[in-house]
Protein backbone atom coordinates (compact mmCIF):
# COMPACT_ATOMS: atom_id res chain seq x y z
CA UNK A 1 0.00 0.00 0.00
CA UNK A 2 2.84 2.38 0.89
CA UNK A 3 4.55 1.60 -2.37
CA UNK A 4 1.40 2.34 -4.38
CA UNK A 5 0.90 5.63 -2.57
CA UNK A 6 4.54 6.59 -3.17
CA UNK A 7 4.23 5.79 -6.87
CA UNK A 8 1.04 7.84 -7.20
CA UNK A 9 2.65 10.84 -5.50
CA UNK A 10 5.73 10.52 -7.70
CA UNK A 11 3.61 10.46 -10.86
CA UNK A 12 1.48 13.37 -9.66
CA UNK A 13 4.41 15.62 -8.78
CA UNK A 14 6.52 14.61 -11.77
CA UNK A 15 3.85 15.66 -14.27
CA UNK A 16 3.45 19.06 -12.67
CA UNK A 17 7.21 19.66 -12.67
CA UNK A 18 7.82 18.76 -16.31
CA UNK A 19 4.81 20.71 -17.55
CA UNK A 20 6.53 24.10 -17.31
CA UNK A 21 9.53 24.48 -19.57
CA UNK A 22 12.25 26.02 -17.47
CA UNK A 23 15.10 25.56 -19.91
CA UNK A 24 16.74 28.22 -22.00
CA UNK A 25 14.84 28.90 -25.20
CA UNK A 26 17.62 30.88 -26.89
CA UNK A 27 21.40 31.07 -26.67
CA UNK A 28 21.34 34.86 -27.11
CA UNK A 29 20.72 36.49 -23.68
CA UNK A 30 18.89 39.47 -25.20
CA UNK A 31 16.55 37.20 -27.15
CA UNK A 32 16.03 35.06 -24.02
CA UNK A 33 15.17 38.16 -21.97
CA UNK A 34 12.72 39.30 -24.67
CA UNK A 35 11.16 35.82 -24.69
CA UNK A 36 10.81 35.76 -20.88
CA UNK A 37 9.21 39.22 -20.87
CA UNK A 38 6.81 38.31 -23.68
CA UNK A 39 5.58 35.06 -22.13
CA UNK A 40 5.09 36.88 -18.82
CA UNK A 41 2.71 39.32 -20.56
CA UNK A 42 0.55 36.69 -22.29
CA UNK A 43 -2.43 35.32 -20.37
CA UNK A 44 -3.10 31.60 -20.30
CA UNK A 45 -6.42 31.15 -22.07
CA UNK A 46 -7.21 28.10 -19.94
CA UNK A 47 -6.14 29.30 -16.49
CA UNK A 48 -7.24 32.93 -17.05
CA UNK A 49 -5.45 34.18 -13.96
CA UNK A 50 -1.90 33.13 -14.85
CA UNK A 51 0.51 34.07 -17.54
CA UNK A 52 1.80 31.36 -19.85
CA UNK A 53 5.21 31.55 -18.19
CA UNK A 54 3.82 30.18 -14.92
CA UNK A 55 1.02 28.02 -16.28
CA UNK A 56 1.31 24.25 -16.57
CA UNK A 57 -1.67 23.92 -18.93
CA UNK A 58 -1.04 22.20 -22.25
CA UNK A 59 -2.23 25.23 -24.22
CA UNK A 60 0.30 27.39 -22.36
CA UNK A 61 3.10 25.02 -23.35
CA UNK A 62 1.88 25.15 -26.95
CA UNK A 63 1.80 28.95 -26.85
CA UNK A 64 5.33 29.07 -25.43
CA UNK A 65 6.56 26.82 -28.24
CA UNK A 66 4.72 28.91 -30.83
CA UNK A 67 6.17 32.16 -29.47
CA UNK A 68 9.63 30.59 -29.40
CA UNK A 69 9.20 29.52 -33.04
CA UNK A 70 7.97 32.95 -34.14
CA UNK A 71 10.83 34.69 -32.35
CA UNK A 72 13.26 32.29 -34.02
CA UNK A 73 11.80 33.33 -37.38
CA UNK A 74 12.53 36.96 -36.52
CA UNK A 75 9.01 38.25 -35.81
CA UNK A 76 8.69 41.33 -33.61
CA UNK A 77 6.74 41.47 -30.34
CA UNK A 78 3.98 43.42 -32.09
CA UNK A 79 3.66 40.78 -34.80
CA UNK A 80 3.50 38.03 -32.17
CA UNK A 81 0.90 40.02 -30.21
CA UNK A 82 -1.12 40.49 -33.42
CA UNK A 83 -1.07 36.72 -33.94
CA UNK A 84 -2.25 36.08 -30.38
CA UNK A 85 -5.01 38.71 -30.55
CA UNK A 86 -6.20 37.38 -33.92
CA UNK A 87 -6.33 33.85 -32.59
CA UNK A 88 -7.54 34.37 -28.99
CA UNK A 89 -8.82 37.95 -28.83
CA UNK A 90 -7.71 40.87 -26.68
CA UNK A 91 -8.10 38.66 -23.62
CA UNK A 92 -4.80 36.92 -24.42
CA UNK A 93 -2.79 40.01 -23.50
CA UNK A 94 -2.53 41.20 -19.91
CA UNK A 95 -2.29 44.78 -21.15
CA UNK A 96 -4.88 45.19 -23.91
CA UNK A 97 -4.01 47.55 -26.71
CA UNK A 98 -5.37 51.07 -26.99
CA UNK A 99 -8.18 50.49 -29.48
CA UNK A 100 -11.79 51.58 -29.74
CA UNK A 101 -13.00 48.29 -28.29
CA UNK A 102 -10.72 48.46 -25.26
CA UNK A 103 -11.03 52.20 -24.68
CA UNK A 104 -13.60 51.67 -21.94
CA UNK A 105 -11.15 49.40 -20.09
CA UNK A 106 -8.59 52.18 -19.99
CA UNK A 107 -10.92 55.10 -19.21
CA UNK A 108 -13.30 53.56 -16.65
CA UNK A 109 -10.90 53.53 -13.65
CA UNK A 110 -10.10 57.22 -14.14
CA UNK A 111 -13.78 58.10 -14.49
CA UNK A 112 -14.67 56.18 -11.33
CA UNK A 113 -11.97 57.95 -9.33
CA UNK A 114 -13.00 61.33 -10.76
CA UNK A 115 -16.72 60.90 -10.00
CA UNK A 116 -15.95 59.36 -6.60
CA UNK A 117 -13.87 62.44 -5.77
CA UNK A 118 -16.74 64.71 -6.77
CA UNK A 119 -19.18 62.79 -4.56
CA UNK A 120 -16.80 62.89 -1.58
CA UNK A 121 -16.15 66.61 -2.07
CA UNK A 122 -19.90 67.35 -2.18
CA UNK A 123 -20.54 65.31 0.98
CA UNK A 124 -17.71 67.03 2.85
CA UNK A 125 -18.79 70.47 1.66
CA UNK A 126 -22.40 69.77 2.67
CA UNK A 127 -21.37 68.58 6.14
CA UNK A 128 -19.17 71.62 6.67
CA UNK A 129 -22.11 73.98 5.98
CA UNK A 130 -24.36 72.30 8.54
CA UNK A 131 -24.83 74.25 11.72
CA UNK A 132 -24.37 72.68 15.14
CA UNK A 133 -28.15 72.51 15.71
CA UNK A 134 -28.65 70.62 12.43
CA UNK A 135 -25.93 68.13 13.37
CA UNK A 136 -27.52 67.39 16.75
CA UNK A 137 -30.94 67.01 15.08
CA UNK A 138 -29.52 64.39 12.69
CA UNK A 139 -28.45 62.18 15.58
CA UNK A 140 -24.87 63.38 15.82
CA UNK A 141 -23.21 64.36 19.05
CA UNK A 142 -24.76 67.45 20.69
CA UNK A 143 -22.53 70.07 22.19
Amino acid sequence: MKRLLSMLMLVFFATSVIAIDSGQAFDDPDLQARYEKLIAEVRCVTCQNQNIKDSSAFIAADLRREIRRMMGEGLSNDQIADFLVTRYGDFALYRPRYTGKTLILWITPFLLVFFGGIVIARIVRHRMTLSIDEVSDEGGPAQ
